[in-house]
Formats: C-alpha cells, sequence, structure tokens
C-alpha cells in the first residue's frame, strides 16, 4: 500500500489532488498494482479525506504532553514516536496534525510501523489538509531514515 500512496504523491503533487475513487482505481490498476492493495489503499484514502481539524477539540492545540495509548505504542515505532514529538515540538507540525497522522496511522492496523512509513504518512496527511509544503519538508518526509539518527 505504500507504495500506492508514494505513487499518488508522485504522480498529483502538483496538480493539487489525486482523482476520485473510481478513476483512481482505474489508474492504479494500469499502473500493475494488485487489486486487494488498491481497495487497501482506497479505503485508507476515504478515512484520510474525511479527517479534518473540526474532528478534534480546539484545546489540542492548547499545549501538553501527549502520552501514547497502548495500541499506538504496538503500531508506532519508538523511532517514529520520536519523530513526530520532535516536529511537533519544534512546531513543524501542530498537535492536531500529530493526531492525524497518529489515526491513520492506527488505521493501517500494522504493528510497529517503521519511521519512514509514518514520514509517508505524514506527508500525506499534510497534503491532504491542503496545507503548503516546503519542499525541505517534502525532502525530509522523502529521505529515508537513518537507524539510530533522530533528526
Amino acid at each position: 500500500m505504500f507504495d500506492i500512496l508514494m505513487f499518488l504523491f508522485e504522480s498529483y503533487f502538483y496538480a493539487g489532488n489525486y482523482p476520485n475513487s473510481n478513476k483512481l482505481s482505474l489508474k492504479l490498476s494500469a499502473a500493475g498494482f494488485e487489486h486487494e492493495d488498491i481497495n487497501r489503499a482506497l479505503d485508507w484514502l476515504s478515512g484520510l479525506r474525511q479527517l479534518t481539524r473540526n474532528d478534534y477539540p480546539a484545546t489540542i492545540n492548547s499545549g501538553g504532553v501527549r502520552c501514547y495509548a497502548e495500541l499506538e505504542t504496538r503500531r508506532i515505532s519508538p523511532e517514529a514516536r520520536r519523530f513526530l514529538t520532535f516536529w511537533e515540538q519544534n512546531h513543524i507540525i501542530a498537535p492536531v496534525e500529530r493526531e492525524m497522522i497518529l489515526d491513520r496511522a492506527v488505521a493501517l492496523g500494522r504493528d510497529h510501523l517503521p519511521l519512514d512509513k509514518i514520514k509517508l504518512i505524514a506527508l500525506m496527511v499534510l497534503w491532504n489538509q491542503n496545507e503548503e509544503l516546503e519542499p525541505q519538508i517534502i525532502e525530509e518526509l522523502l529521505t529515508p531514515a537513518e537507524p539510530g539518527l533522530l533528526h
């Protein structure tokens, strides 16, 4: 599924958005992706499209420390959680964006998502929010993580 997300970003970033599910399914099939992966990606993208800042309490951006639930610690690697904390503390993402990233990560249903996968999820969440993404942020999110480095 992550190959599909990368394909979408590379193919449609400059267009501003990707096509509706029916057209996208055809394009992904024509690009050689498996039917099962396409369906999983479309379901995940549907959940992503439904996320808005209004889905979260306004107080979320007021500060505080984020404690992760057991499911979140199982789904997201410690390195990826440190990355999200670092980006939030340095005001690269807002707490509400962190929550959106966590929502989409947990929605995958996979355990121990590594940093590279969380970065791609973050990229998709920020893009979906129609945020102006600085080239340095895009580069950071697309650059493979080196083991042992926190940024």
